[in-house]
């Protein structure tokens, strides 16, 4: 069982492969087949017997926040994720965002592609997901995650893309009347050489953009916009990012409309600072 001849046979050029044997490896002490599988299995058991008794009563899928912010939308205490912006809390947990905006919030994949480097066994190839989430209504997040599965990279941008959710500012292209439609300014953004630059349109325009582009448009609630972009805009990465950035740039921009000076109210951590000095049961 622990001759050289058993070692042999384990060196595969499949780094997937490569990988699961290692692990299996490491997990028995290479004491051959049968050791392994039992060093493995009994550690493995034992540890989910351990944790089934100490969580037994408790529900898989009951949301128990880590942050003060968590806790303080979990009990109710904030009312809207604009609060959330308005005082620039930074958000750590991707249930905050389902909480506001469970049954709106929608995400697509805008690109899968395969990325490698090069190992000593030969090449390594993880894949890339871009997703976009958005409610179209002024909320527009993008995640990007790498793995070595396409359905963990996608579940894992999807949670990145949550915890990067922004509001994005409307407006109007000439008299302010209905609902805004357009992006209130011309706005910028750029990632690596690609730059896009939206500019308001009239109603009933629709989206002048590309395909990509349209898509993230409308997630973020914009239905008229023209758009001018330069630079190497095949790369599906960096053109989203730009956007994105856009979009983002929105609210970054000091209007005539913004200029009243609004009273400065005490942020929820001050507001609700004996809720929050409470010992969490």
């Amino acid at each position: 069982g622990r001759g050289r001849g058993d070692r042999g046979p384990q060196i595969c050029s499949t780094p997937k492969q490569t990988y699961l044997i290692m692990s299996d490896e490491r997990g028995g002490f290479g004491r051959g087949e049968r050791g392994r599988g039992r060093g493995r299995g009994d550690r493995g058991r034992g540890r989910g017997r351990g944790r089934g008794r100490g969580r037994g009563d408790r529900d898989e899928n009951v949301w128990t926040p880590v942050t003060k912010l968590g806790r303080l939308v979990k009990e109710g205490k904030i009312g809207s994720i604009e609060e959330i912006f308005l005082f620039s809390i930074p958000v750590k947990e991707a249930e905050i965002i389902d909480y506001f905006l469970k049954d709106k919030l929608q995400d697509e994949v805008m690109k899968i592609m395969p990325v490698q480097k090069q190992s000593s066994a030969g090449q390594r190839t993880r894949f890339k997901a871009f997703v976009a989430v958005g409610d179209a209504s002024g909320h527009i997040g993008l995640g990007v995650k790498c793995s070595s599965e396409v359905a963990t990279a996608i579940r894992g941008a999807i949670l990145s893309a949550k915890l990067n959710v922004a509001p994005v500012r409307r407006g109007f292209w000439g008299r302010k009347s209905g609902m805004p439609h357009t992006v209130p300014t011309k706005v910028t953004g750029k990632c690596g050489s690609v730059r896009i630059r939206l500019i308001p349109a009239p109603r009933g325009t629709g989206l002048v953009s590309s395909p990509a582009g349209k898509r993230l448009l409308s997630m973020a609630g914009i239905e008229d916009c023209y758009t001018s972009s330069r630079g190497h805009t095949r790369t599906m990465g960096n053109f989203i990012k730009a956007l994105f950035y856009a979009l983002r740039n929105t609210y970054g921009y000091l209007e005539p409309d913004l200029w009243k000076e609004n009273a400065l109210t005490a942020t929820p951590f001050q507001e609700h600072t004996d809720f929050l000095s409470k010992k969490q049961m």
